[in-house]
């Protein structure tokens, strides 16, 4: 892999141009989120720290509307399952 060389900077824009198309913009901090989450959690598997990573933010029940969003997301045999089960 010697033959890429050292990225710079107009790289590097064209590489951020390419997953803003990819990914859009409002995923790319879910992303960078769960990426450092990932880093942060080897990080400490490595160092043996035991301390835990996740934050009380994240233990919350999801709201209603993000319950709601959910649902309006699923496919209908999806939904009468859950209809069915519930």
């Amino acid at each position: 892999m010697a033959f890429i060389g050292p990225l710079g900077t107009p790289e590097l824009i064209i590489i951020m141009v390419v997953l803003l198309l990819l990914f859009g913009a409002k995923r790319l901090p879910e992303m960078g989120r769960s990426v450092g989450r990932g880093m942060r959690e080897f990080k400490d598997a490595v160092t043996g720290d035991e301390k835990s990573s996740v934050e009380p933010a994240e233990i919350s029940a999801p709201s209603e509307s993000e319950t709601n969003d959910r649902q309006a997301e699923d496919t209908p045999a999806e939904r009468a399952e859950r209809e069915t089960v519930s």
